[in-house]
């Protein structure tokens, strides 16, 4: 079947976003290329903004998938019990879980990132009889409107066409460069019955802000606020739905502060292929829904559950791929820190293989990922003014390949610069 390309204009919403800055018709995908249908192939280095952590068609995770395809395994199962889903929570158990000491009941609400943190939300609210949450500056946690009161993006909350409520902003960590203590704002309203501020049921944070501009929170400011969560009874939500699945080293992205968050929200490569699946992570005790209480119709999705399976199987029985990430999310520094020593107004930020390129004067960033666009490299930009280019490629990626996207991000830097 063919198609006028003016299809996508005419009949697509204004909302899309991704293909006006991509103008091609992409066709096939394979490890960390994408090919449009005129054969020309883009090095990806944004991974389906990380839901492809273990990049395109994955031939491991294929075979498993198409095995399972082929043997009219269950598409569709709701919350019902099936093979694939027991064999992904074994898996999940025995080689996710347990070797990190992480007694977490699985909950698998609808299918995306703003699935899981409306339930992380809906639960605190629940445990804890309270109705305020605490988010931090620059946050993103998803476009359903639980999701968007406790997002710092003003474009983004204004789409809401409603009030976004019950939620309250603190600084997310150097907010003020240094200049003012981590926790001493919060800590002293939370004690001061005349502060007029409501105990709040939770504190939601990421460990990395990926769409906030790649803002790195160090291991120490984490530990402060679990602490301070700790102290005064309220429970610590880590959303790595952008940032696990080992987009910065570790599974989690919160091993590196060796904290226990009580709610853990997953969600994009949670899938290994690209698939949507989402899990809300909680702490035993926490798990007081009554049946049914919290539901979704394709929170059930089995083929997600073969790929997600098949993917902690082949790529987590060991450190080894922990390792490499670290490793090439070094080298990606290592570039950026050369560019910003070489340029004025730039500078770079990020852990593992969430890294950013910090451009001082606004649209900077953007002309270098047009420029990078021309030269068949995906990058996006992020942060509240788009000022940062920020890099997700595929954790598979080659070094050659890794090496290449450098040198286009170089060059188009230097003449951006």
């Amino acid at each position: 079947m063919t198609f006028s390309d003016s299809i996508f204009a005419e009949r697509e919403s204004e909302v899309r976003s991704y293909s006006r800055g991509w103008p091609a018709v992409f066709a096939t995908a394979s490890g960390s290329w994408l090919t449009d249908r005129d054969g020309h192939k883009y090095l990806d280095f944004f991974a389906g903004a990380g839901a492809l952590n273990y990049g395109h068609n994955h031939p491991v995770l294929k075979e498993a998938l198409l095995e399972y395809m082929a043997g009219d395994g269950i598409t569709h199962g709701l919350d019902m019990s099936t093979i694939a889903k027991g064999e992904f929570l074994q898996t999940f158990q025995d080689t996710i879980l347990m070797p990190r000491n992480l007694d977490y009941k699985v909950m698998f609400p609808g299918p995306t990132g703003t699935n899981t943190v409306e339930a992380a939300l809906k639960l605190a609210r629940k445990v804890t009889g309270r109705e305020a949450i605490i988010n931090f500056t620059n946050a993103f946690h998803g476009m359903t409107l639980g999701a968007l009161s406790v997002t710092g993006n003003a474009f983004k909350r204004a789409g809401a066409g409603v009030p976004l409520v019950h939620t309250t902003p603190m600084p997310y960590d150097d907010y003020f460069d240094g200049e003012m203590q981590d926790f001493g704002w919060f800590e002293r309203v939370l004690e001061d019955s005349g502060s007029g501020f409501n105990k709040p049921a939770g504190v939601i944070v990421e460990t990395v802000q990926g769409e906030g501009g790649v803002n790195v929170a160090r291991a120490e400011w984490l530990r402060g606020l679990a602490d301070l969560c700790k102290r005064h009874d309220i429970l610590l939500i880590v959303d790595d739905v952008q940032m696990g699945c080992g987009r910065t080293g570790p599974f989690f992205s919160f091993e590196i502060a060796g904290i226990t968050p009580d709610i853990v929200t997953l969600s994009k490569s949670i899938g290994g292929y690209g698939l949507p699946m989402a899990l809300t992570l909680f702490k035993r005790d926490l798990d007081i829904w009554e049946p049914a209480e919290h539901n979704g119709t394709f929170r059930g999705n089995n083929p997600s559950f073969v790929t997600a399976k098949a993917a902690v199987d082949h790529f987590w029985s060991d450190d080894t791929f922990e390792k490499e990430t670290i490793a090439k999310g070094n080298r990606i520094h290592e570039v950026f820190t050369e560019l910003s020593n070489k340029h004025e107004g730039v500078s770079t930020r990020g852990r593992g293989m969430a890294q950013g390129l910090v451009f001082e004067a606004p649209g900077k960033a953007g002309k270098v990922c047009q420029l990078a666009f021309d030269n068949h490299l995906l990058t996006e930009t992020a942060g509240p003014s788009d000022q940062v280019v920020k890099l997700l490629p595929p954790l598979t990626i080659t070094h050659d390949e890794l090496e290449q996207g450098l040198d286009i991000l170089a060059t188009a830097t230097a003449q951006v610069s």
